[in-house]
């Protein structure tokens, strides 16, 4: 993983919450809540929250006297998080490093992540401290992309982006998103940091948008794939993200434009 994967700054985050989270995490977040929910968790710790749609999807489900701990490494994606959610005196923000948390052990019953562990420098280390700061009871839960075969517009934008730059195709969504999906490799990973009792269900959703456009914008210019794309020549993202519109109307139609995303939902207890 390079380390620009990771950063989220500059337009990114208001074009990653407009275009992206509708058009791929707002189901999975959903469906995360739901899981959350299930457990009756009074304290509640969210790592890598990004834009804050889980947050959002869980934060009204929560017993009232809920702490509820948001944390994401990016301060400019906590920010923006914060302007998106209703005050709520449960709910504290708090940018922290998922491989450093500044909380005491046992001080959690649930730790929630979306789509955020694909971006730890070393997640058996990230899987550590999560586990620390749970109680002996405590759940972590948490989503991973599939492959990106199976995630079609990514697929779609990645192949465009690689045709503007055939000598050197940015491969961010590739790369990192996509790039965490083996399942034997996930459960061996927990358990090396000791988590035993681990679930995993692999979920197909659909992904929906107007236009093109949506999907192309959402992947080119809401994600760290901008930065890719300007490292390579600063004049083109608007040229890339004209690509990738054409590319996926050539696939799935001029009109509204429908394609399969799929993830896995991870729960492991100690």
């Amino acid at each position: 993983m390079s380390e620009n994967d990771k950063v989220f700054t500059g337009s990114i985050p208001e074009f990653y919450d407009t275009y992206l989270v509708p058009l791929i995490f707002e189901e999975f977040a959903n469906d995360l809540a739901h899981r959350v929910c299930a457990l009756s968790p009074s304290r509640i710790l969210e790592i890598a929250a990004g834009s804050g749609v889980v947050t959002r999807a869980l934060a009204p489900k929560l017993k009232a006297g809920s702490h509820y701990c948001v944390t994401d490494l990016n301060q400019a994606m906590l920010d923006h998080a914060k302007t998106r959610q209703k005050a709520d005196p449960r709910i504290r923000w708090q940018q922290a490093d998922a491989l450093n948390l500044p909380y005491d052990a046992s001080s959690f019953d649930v730790a929630i992540c979306q789509f955020g562990v694909m971006f730890f420098p070393d997640r058996i280390a990230g899987y550590k401290e999560a586990r620390r700061t749970l109680t002996p009871d405590g759940a972590l839960v948490f989503n991973v992309w599939d492959d990106i075969s199976f995630n079609e517009f990514a697929d779609v934008v990645t192949d465009a982006a690689a045709e503007v730059f055939p000598d050197a195709p940015p491969r961010f969504l590739a790369r990192t998103p996509h790039g965490y999906h083996d399942i034997s490799q996930i459960e061996e990973e927990l358990r090396q940091a000791g988590f035993s009792q681990i679930r995993i269900e692999t979920l197909e959703k659909q992904s929906s948008a107007l236009n093109a456009s949506i999907p192309a914008i959402a992947y080119c210019q809401g994600t760290p794939l901008r930065n890719e794309i300007e490292q390579r020549d600063p004049d083109k993202l608007a040229h890339v993200t004209d690509v990738a519109t054409k590319a996926i109307a050539a696939r799935f139609g001029d009109g509204p434009v429908n394609s399969k995303i799929r993830g896995h939902v991870i729960t492991a207890f100690s």
